[in-house]
């Protein structure tokens, strides 16, 4: 059985809520999956103020243990076409385990929250991908093979780099079923896979 962390972080829920549809679809697939969220690192009075979740219940990840995942798909909400510094940051300090070729064979995927529907989903999970491959991981996207990804009649995210969601200039909407569904299939799509390479 593949082991498959789900590590994100969320300031209003949004890439949440996705971790939990990711989370679904790979336990779908059979993989044993841990859901952890990377350290915030803004003060807690002023994330009170701008109306971040705090407190969640959700345990935070240390950098150690991600050697001991088969597959890892990280879920960041998206800065100006870019991971939020909170994710940047925890990955930053993956240098002892880049120089001793820790996370080299392991998959790793992308997911995304946006609030535009061209404020830089894509761009996100093209950028991230990029430290993925410096780590010597596996990229895997959210194929085709997702009816979702076609679908042309309402507002959706997702693309074939990895699932996504709108979240609205101000965090007015909630992900939708095509984003969940598209967020459930690439878990389903890596847990697959990583069951394959783990056998």
């Amino acid at each position: 059985m593949a082991r498959i962390l789900v590590l994100y972080y969320s300031s209003y829920g949004h890439t949440e809520t996705m971790a939990h549809a990711i989370s679904a679809g790979a336990c779908q697939a059979g993989g044993q999956v841990v859901v952890k969220r990377v350290p915030d690192l803004v003060p807690p009075a002023i994330a009170a103020k701008a109306g971040y979740i705090v407190n969640q219940p959700v345990p935070t990840a240390s950098v150690a243990e991600l050697p001991s995942y088969d597959a890892i798909i990280f879920g960041t909400p998206t800065r100006y076409g870019m991971m939020a510094a909170q994710m940047k940051n925890f990955l930053d300090q993956t240098s002892q385990l880049w120089a001793q070729d820790r996370l080299v064979g392991k998959l790793g995927a992308v997911f995304t929250s946006t609030g535009l529907q061209h404020g830089g989903h894509e761009a996100t999970i093209l950028s991230f991908h990029t430290v993925l491959l410096h780590l010597g991981m596996i990229v895997v996207g959210l194929p085709y093979s997702y009816g979702g990804l076609t679908h042309m009649d309402a507002l959706v995210g997702c693309s074939p780099y990895g699932a996504s969601t709108l979240s609205g200039k101000r965090g007015e909407r909630t992900p939708t079923e095509i984003d969940l569904e598209g967020a459930k299939f690439q878990g389903r799509h890596l847990a697959s896979l990583a069951a394959k390479l783990a056998g």
